[in-house]
C-alpha cells in the first residue's frame, strides 16, 4: 500500500473516532436548540457508541468476504450521508436516529482500516503503519473535542452545533476520491458465511450492557435498565458457548475461539480494555470540568487539550524505535508516566481551583498524553501481531470492538460517577474522586503490562 493509500485509510479511521467525542462540546447547544432533555442528550452520545460497538465485528467479517476496499467505500459514503442527516436533523429524536445510523456506518468502515494494513504490509512497514494508526486513534479522540469547540464557537453561517456534523461531508468526499485511486482491494482467501446466531447474541450482550449504563443515570434508573443489566451475563454466556460449539463443529464463528487462544491477543486485550475505560472516562470528565467547572469557553477548553494531542503524537511516532530497544516494557513505562501526569493534574486541580488557566493545566495534561501515546499504538500492534492475514478482518473487528466498548463503558461509568457526585460534593471533589479511580485503573494496566509477551 502506498503512502497516500495509508493516509486515506487513516483518514477513514479518524472520522468515526472524532465523531465519538466531537459531540461532547456541542451538547449544551443541542439541548438549547432542540429542547432535548438529559436522557435524549445521553442517547445522542450513547446511540452512536452502542451501534458502533455492536456492529464492528460483523463489519470486519463482511469485509473479509466481500472485499475490504468495497466495504470501506460503502461505509465512508454512508458515514457522509448520515453526517448530513445529523447536521440537518429537525428535532432531537431525528438526531438520535441519525446518530445510530452514523455509528452503524462507522462500524462498516473502521475494521477495514486495520485489516487492510495487516494484509498489505509486513515487518518495519507494518510497525510504522500501526504506530501511525495508534497515533491517529488517540489524536482523533482529543482532536474531536478541540475541533468541536472551535466549530461551535465559530458558528459558521449560523450553523452552530450542526457544523460538527456537516464538516464531515467534504472530508468524506475527498476520502472517497482518494480511496478509489489508492486503497488496494484485499479479502480473505476463504470467505466465511456470516454467523447469524453469534452476531445476534453479541449485539444483545453489548446493547444490554452499554445502553442501560449510558441511559440509566439520566433516565433515573427505571426498571428496564435493571432488567437489561440482568440480561447481560446470560447473553454473554450464551454467546461464548454458541461460538465454542460452532468452532467445534467446523463452522466459522463470528469471534473464533482460536483467536482468543493467541497469547499476544488475549493479554493485550486484557490491558487495552481498562486502558480504554480510563481514557474514555477521562476525556468526558475533563471536557465537562473545563467548561462547566472552570468556566472556559469551547475554544479555550480545546486549547487546554492541545498539549495532550502534541505529546501523544510525539510518543506514538517514537514508539517503533523505542520498541526496538526496550520491547513491550515501553507500555509499562507509559503507564507510569500517565499516572504521574494524572497525579500532577489532580494536585493542580485540588490546590488551584477554580483559578486555573491553560498554562497551569498544561504540564499534567501533557504528561498524561505522553504516557498514553507510549501505550496505545504498542498495544494495538501487539494485539494483532500473531493474527493470520486471512483473519485480519475478524481480528481487527474483535480488537476495535473491545476498545470502543471499553471507551463507551468509561464514559458511562466514570462519567456517571462524576455527574452523580457533582450535586452533593461539588465539582472539584467530584473530578478529584474520578481521577483517583482512574489512577487505580492505571495501576491495573501497569501490573498487566508486566505479563505482556516481550516484543522487539
Amino acid at each position: 500500500m502506498s503512502g497516500l493509500g495509508l493516509f486515506t485509510v487513516l483518514l477513514g479511521a479518524a472520522l468515526p473516532l472524532i465523531d465519538f467525542f466531537i459531540v461532547n462540546v456541542a451538547l449544551p447547544s443541542i439541548e438549547h436548540d432542540l429542547a432535548a432533555g438529559p436522557a435524549l442528550l445521553e442517547l445522542v452520545v450513547g446511540g452512536y457508541g452502542v451501534a458502533y460497538a455492536v456492529l464492528l465485528v460483523l463489519g470486519g467479517r463482511v469485509g473479509d468476504s466481500l472485499g475490504r476496499r468495497r466495504l470501506f467505500l460503502v461505509g465512508m459514503a454512508a458515514f457522509g450521508v448520515t453526517s448530513l442527516a445529523c447536521g440537518l436533523a429537525p428535532n432531537a429524536w431525528a438526531l438520535v436516529a441519525a446518530r445510530v445510523a452514523q455509528g452503524a456506518a462507522a462500524a462498516l468502515m473502521l475494521p477495514q482500516v486495520l485489516a487492510t494494513i495487516q494484509a498489505t504490509t509486513e515487518g518495519p512497514r507494518r510497525a510504522h503503519a500501526m504506530s501511525l494508526y495508534g497515533a491517529t486513534g488517540g489524536l482523533s479522540m482529543v482532536a474531536g473535542q478541540i475541533l468541536g469547540g472551535v466549530l461551535v464557537a465559530a458558528d459558521l453561517g449560523g450553523t452552530g452545533w450542526r457544523a460538527v456534523f456537516l464538516v464531515n461531508v467534504p472530508v468524506v468526499l475527498l476520502g472517497l476520491v482518494l480511496a478509489v485511486r489508492t486503497v488496494p482491494d484485499t479479502r480473505a482467501g476463504r470467505p466465511a458465511a456470516v454467523d447469524v446466531p453469534g452476531t445476534l447474541l453479541l449485539a444483545l450482550s453489548l446493547v444490554s450492557l452499554l445502553l442501560p449504563l449510558t441511559e440509566g443515570r439520566a433516565a433515573g434508573w427505571p426498571l428496564w435498565t435493571w432488567i437489561s443489566l440482568g440480561v447481560f451475563p446470560v447473553a454473554a454466556a450464551a454467546f461464548y458457548f454458541t461460538e465454542r460449539r460452532a468452532d467445534r463443529k467446523g463452522h466459522t464463528p463470528l469471534v473464533p475461539p482460536s483467536l482468543l487462544r493467541l497469547e499476544s491477543l488475549r493479554r493485550s486485550l486484557a490491558l487495552l480494555m481498562p486502558f480504554s475505560v480510563g481514557f474514555g472516562g477521562f476525556m468526558f470528565v475533563l471536557a465537562v470540568t473545563l467548561q462547566q467547572g472552570l468556566d472556559m469557553g469551547p475554544v479555550t477548553a480545546g486549547l487546554a487539550l492541545a498539549p495532550m494531542a502534541v505529546a501523544f503524537f510525539g510518543a506514538s511516532l517514537a514508539g517503533p524505535r523505542l520498541i526496538t530497544r526496550f520491547g513491550s516494557r515501553i507500555v509499562t513505562a507509559g503507564g507510569v508516566i500517565q499516572a504521574a501526569g494524572i497525579a500532577l493534574l489532580l494536585a493542580t486541580l485540588r490546590h488551584g481551583w477554580p483559578d486555573l488557566g491553560v498554562a497551569v493545566l498544561a504540564p499534567g495534561i501533557a504528561l498524561a498524553g505522553l504516557g498514553q501515546g507510549f501505550q496505545m499504538p504498542v498495544l494495538m500492534r501487539l494485539t494483532l501481531s500473531d493474527v493470520p492475514a486471512d483473519r485480519a478482518g475478524a481480528g481487527s473487528g474483535v480488537m476495535i470492538t473491545a476498545q470502543q466498548s471499553a471507551v463507551a463503558l468509561g464514559v458511562a461509568t466514570l462519567g456517571s460517577l462524576f455527574l452523580a457526585l457533582v450535586p452533593t460534593v461539588g465539582m472539584r471533589a467530584a473530578v478529584s474522586t474520578t481521577l483517583l479511580v482512574q489512577l487505580g485503573l492505571i495501576a491495573l494496566t501497569v501490573l498487566l503490562s508486566l505479563r505482556l509477551p516481550r516484543m522487539r
